[in-house]
């Protein structure tokens, strides 16, 4: 029943659809949809006008950041001329690998690669890390230098390989003269982490971005903000290999000034010439404004072999020669002046009236300490005899000059003698320079923790002792005592060109010494004149038959102390123990153009071994350069360029004239008690 109840039954219908429900609910929901739609749009436009307007510059710098790059430019380095116009120091064109270290996947195995593609070293590689610690991200780092023609033609082949490493142009210094000028100019070198520290302590470092070398010494040191120059950008768009696609603008570099020295070629070369083999100095000087016109360090080294880094053995070889050619003996080395200061010292007790020009003494060989036995013996064993001032600086004695040092003492003594220059740095412009010791009581305090005794006193007044200076040194007293204490600074720097000339300007370091009457100048000067001119002078000899009048100075430096009774005998010495050679001498006479101050290690006497070699100087210069370069420099002066026999018959007459007055007894002898002295 129930079976057929279900299959006859009436069926049952479901409700008939609710299709306002239907509409009501789509509405609803597309309502929903629309209201979510519109609001993600909102935020979608919101976003982009944020993006695009609001922080349009923000997202603009950024992405230009990962686009377009700064380059810096670095400046050309400024050329070095002699006064002349002769080139001394020149860029040279030269090529390098530079690579973007931070566009390299992997910087070892690149590395391993081009060693042999273009012989990549590992000193190359060490330099490279020590370029990129101080340099900016994505700045190209120089890699490997001086590329021959054979690595640049390996490289490009398999360039590809490498998109992150690009070949480039850039300068080298380059040093046309090497070994006769690299005292005076230095060198350019690699900047090292002591460079970049003074750099950004002195706020330069930006102006050093893209620059490899610096002014390590000399004039390249002393001149470096001048002939460095400005550096300057380009702005470039790169790809994401950090390879330069375009050039967008540039900001130029400003070119480093060039500088013209006061220094002449030939005469530096010539000198250079005349001390091949001989330790020793030499400097000349125009005693006019005291402009440097040569100034030899021999022995000397190559200053090209620093430009682009120096090898460890090369520089070791350097460091251990026993002749010390790394140092410069015209600025550095320190020696006893010796006798050559004597018409300094006399010129100071003429001005404090310790002694007049006519007030004499006897000399039989040696001189007392008074109230002892001391005795200090002079360089001739059988004495002077009767000495005034004339003779005594004409003959070099050293028994007036131990009264003259006894009488003025120490304080007096050093106080004039750092007004000549001793003692104090010359204020020449270069750094390598020492000051020399002009001795004082609190020196000596300070340095040995000993008083000072009058023992100390005597031999200063010889230039012995504690007393040290430097040719340059000599060479400006020198200068100083030719202007009657007009006091100029040596200089090397003639002018400097960029836009426009700037001359040298003397900074002044030191006042004039205005004290001393012309008569005790000039007492001074007939002095040194006689050593030179007159028959008993000590550098006679070396200037018989000159076509021009000199006056001069010898003097004979002491490498060591000589017991009491001890003799000197140089043939039983090492050479190395033997006397060094002074001679400090000026020229023309009444209107002098040149001073020359040389000192010889361990050559013995300075008239017979070091005046010669100032004759030489002098006959080349005067006799043949200033007639070559008369025009250049002005000069029309006839007695200091022409007229030689003239000039040569009126130094005969005059010398004579000197030696006959300078040997007058006048005053009563001052008696002392003496014994046995070597100068």
């Amino acid at each position: 029943m129930n079976l057929l109840t279900k299959l006859f039954a009436t069926p049952r219908h479901d409700p008939i659809r609710d299709n306002k429900a239907e509409r009501n609910l789509f509405a609803r929901r597309a309502l929903v949809a629309f209201i979510g739609t519109l609001l993600l749009t909102v935020v979608l436009f919101t976003n982009l006008y944020n993006l695009q307007v609001t922080e349009y510059d923000k997202y603009q710098t950024r992405s230009n950041g990962n686009r377009i790059k700064l380059l810096p430019v670095p400046p050309t380095r400024g050329l070095i001329y002699d006064r002349y116009g002769k080139l001394l120091a020149e860029n040279l064109t030269f090529f390098g690998l530079y690579i973007v270290p931070e566009k390299v996947e992997n910087l070892d195995r690149t590395f391993d690669e081009l060693r042999d593609v273009v012989g990549l070293t590992d000193s190359d590689i060490e330099q490279f890390k020590k370029e990129r610690r101080r340099s900016s991200r994505y700045t190209p780092i120089m890699l490997k230098s001086d590329l021959t023609e054979e690595q640049i033609a390996r490289f490009a082949v398999n360039q590809y390989n490498y998109p992150s490493l690009d070949i480039r142009p850039y300068f080298k210094r380059h040093y046309l003269y090497g070994e006769p000028l690299t005292h005076i100019l230095g060198y350019v070198a690699r900047i090292n982490d002591k460079d970049v520290e003074r750099l950004k302590k002195e706020e330069k470092d930006a102006n050093y971005a893209g620059t490899t070398d610096i002014g390590k010494l000399g004039i390249e040191r002393f001149y470096e903000d001048q002939l460095h120059g400005t550096a300057g950008y380009e702005q470039v768009e790169i790809n994401n290999r950090g390879k330069v696609i375009r050039k967008l603008s540039e900001q130029p570099p400003v070119a480093g000034k060039s500088i013209y020295l006061t220094i002449d070629l030939e005469l530096q070369r010539f000198i250079t010439d005349l001390l091949a083999g001989q330790k020793g100095a030499v400097v000349v000087m125009d005693p006019r404004d005291s402009s440097i016109l040569a100034m030899v360090s021999s022995p000397s080294y190559d200053n090209n072999l620093f430009v682009g880094g120096i090898s460890g053995s090369a520089y070791k070889r350097l460091l251990e020669d026993p002749t010390r050619p790394l140092y410069s003996r015209a600025t550095q080395g320190a020696y006893p002046p010796a006798s050559t200061v004597k018409p300094f010292i006399a010129v100071a007790a003429l001005t404090e009236g310790i002694i007049t020009p006519n007030m004499t003494i006897f000399d039989p060989g040696y001189w007392i300490l008074p109230n002892s036995t001391k005795r200090f013996r002079d360089w001739k064993k059988t004495g002077h005899g009767s000495l005034n001032l004339y003779k005594s600086i004409t003959e070099s004695a050293d028994t007036y000059f131990y009264q003259v040092a006894y009488k003025m003492g120490i304080d007096k003594m050093s106080e004039w003698m750092t007004r000549f220059g001793f003692g104090v740095p010359t204020g020449v412009d270069i750094q390598e320079e020492t000051s020399g010791i002009m001795p004082t009581r609190e020196w000596k305090q300070k340095r040995y923790k000993k008083p000072w005794v009058i023992g100390d006193t005597i031999p200063v007044g010889i230039g012995q002792g504690y007393w040290t200076a430097t040719p340059l040194q000599l060479a400006k007293a020198t200068s100083v005592l030719v202007n009657d204490g007009k006091v100029n600074t040596p200089h090397l720097m003639k002018e400097t060109v960029g836009s426009e000339k700037e001359p040298y300007k003397d900074p002044l370091l030191y006042e004039d010494i205005s004290e001393p009457t012309k008569a005790a100048w000039n007492e001074a000067k007939r002095g040194m004149y006689g050593v030179v001119n007159a028959p008993n002078g000590t550098g006679r000899k070396a200037f018989t038959g000159a076509a021009y009048r000199v006056a001069g100075k010898s003097g004979t430096a002491q490498v060591f102390s000589l017991k009491e009774n001890q003799r000197y005998d140089a043939s039983q010495l090492k050479r190395e123990l033997h006397d060094h050679a002074w001679f400090t001498a000026y020229a023309p006479y009444e209107n002098p153009h040149i001073v020359v101050s040389i000192i010889l290690e361990n050559a013995g006497g300075g008239s017979g071994n070091a005046a010669p070699v100032v004759r030489q100087i002098m006959d080349y210069y005067l006799l043949h350069r200033l007639p070559q370069v008369a025009k250049l420099e002005g000069i029309t002066d006839e007695q200091s360029v022409n007229s030689a026999a003239e000039q040569s018959k009126a130094a005969e007459n005059n010398s004579e004239e000197a030696a006959t007055s300078g040997d007058m007894p006048i005053e009563e002898p001052i008696s002392l008690p003496h014994e046995g002295a070597t100068e």
